[in-house]
């Protein structure tokens, strides 16, 4: 049987940033995944250049049953000390929008950084090895592998969650916390398109592939970002952001035209120029195709001229208040993460342990801590692996 000090099990972005951590502080790591290549959903993000952090991270920001549970490691561990590791590494970024960062070149860049610091800190790493039982004695924890017994006084889940299974994402984390006796909170995808009945969805068939900036809303929440209409439903960052405060029977409200008083516009172009149709003046304000799609849903058509202002009222609720109630979602398969996980109630805020579990840790998308889109979820995975990684 092996001896370390940590076995972490998951090569992602939070267990390698607790294995250079830990690693640091003179602690034989041992990382342990069932990938042929590390990091793989660091490498498909952000059209594979890796939305690694946001500038304006802040915790109304993370969703979860304590939103305050995130603060500790995100607070100990900010954005600008991960940008200054990226700085250091010589990596060329820029923000896209919102204080979205990304690297200029590949996200490789990023995985290559993590693996030259793990080197650095005397990781190793043990990857296209599968995890069969784990189990916890007097001396510490025991994992069977496909490449033989380790054994640890401390053990980290690092494996992420149910999101993108086609890289290789499973429930394994959850079944672990099941395991030792940890509560969780009912899992769900999360940042990931919506999708409609038959009926709603034959009527928005034409208009797949086209965009518009839209404002979405659902209960309280709402984001003013791109929305995409697909062959299933809608997507777009703002139908991303929407997707992780949206349950099944709400309705989805959108705002098709924000900034604009459709209403105004129409009757000063009715004023001006009524022979036009409706369908043609609504073009001046939302693609022609959208245009179309909105009149024909408000069942009103002709001349702008025989339009009453309540005719008008109505064609403008339809284009600032458009409401649907979607179907479902695209599922894990599309998603970007998962929502719920791990109950933050059973473990320590500043050192990711569990409470009733000494040794036991679970950092980065296994644990109830949803970030936004736009970087957050990483600097929750930069974050929480770093606090693990001072304690484990």
């Amino acid at each position: 049987m092996e001896r370390s000090d940590v076995i972490i099990l998951g090569a992602g972005a939070a267990g390698m940033f607790c294995a250079i951590e830990a690693g640091r502080r003179g602690r034989r790591v041992t990382v342990i995944d069932h990938a042929r290549k590390p990091g793989e959903k660091i490498r498909i993000s952000g059209g594979g250049r890796c939305n690694f952090t946001n500038l304006h991270i802040a915790p109304e920001r993370f969703l979860s049953q304590n939103p305050r549970f995130a603060l500790s490691a995100l607070n100990r561990y900010t954005q600008h000390d991960f940008i200054a590791r990226v700085d250091a590494a010589g990596i060329a970024w820029h923000e896209k929008t919102l204080g979205q960062l990304f690297c200029d070149g590949s996200a490789r860049e990023i995985i290559a950084m993590l693996l030259d610091d793990m080197t650095g800190a005397g990781v190793e790493l043990r990857l296209g090895t599968t995890v069969g039982s784990v189990s916890r004695g007097e001396d510490g924890f025991r994992v069977e592998t496909s490449g033989g017994i380790l054994s640890a006084p401390s053990l980290v889940i690092a494996t992420g969650g149910k999101s993108v299974p086609k890289i290789g994402a499973t429930g394994f984390g959850y079944r672990m916390a099941e395991q030792f006796g940890l509560r969780q909170v009912e899992t769900r995808p999360a940042l990931v398109p919506l999708t409609f009945t038959d009926g709603t969805r034959e009527g928005m068939a034409a208009l797949s592939g086209l965009s518009v900036e839209a404002r979405v809303a659902c209960g309280q929440a709402s984001f003013d970002e791109g929305l995409l209409f697909t062959h299933r439903g809608l997507s777009g960052p703002s139908i991303l952001q929407i997707s992780s405060y949206w349950r099944e029977g709400d309705a989805v409200v959108v705002d098709l035209a924000t900034g604009r008083d459709t209403v105004a516009d129409l009757r000063e172009r009715r004023a001006r120029h009524g022979r036009v149709s409706v369908k043609n003046a609504l073009a001046e304000i939302l693609p022609e195709k959208l245009a179309a799609a909105v009149t024909q849903r408000a069942g009103i058509d002709g001349r702008l001229a025989d339009q009453t202002d309540a005719a008008l009222r109505q064609l403008g609720a339809e284009v600032h208040q458009w409401r649907v109630v979607p179907a479902g979602s695209e599922g894990y398969r599309t998603a970007e993460v998962t929502f719920g996980g791990v109950d933050t109630r059973d473990l320590d805020a500043r050192t990711m342990m569990a409470r009733k579990v000494p040794g036991l840790f679970f950092v980065g998308e296994v644990v109830d801590v949803t970030g936004w889109l736009g970087g957050y979820n990483f600097q929750w995975a930069w974050s929480s692996g770093w606090a693990a990684g001072q304690a484990c």
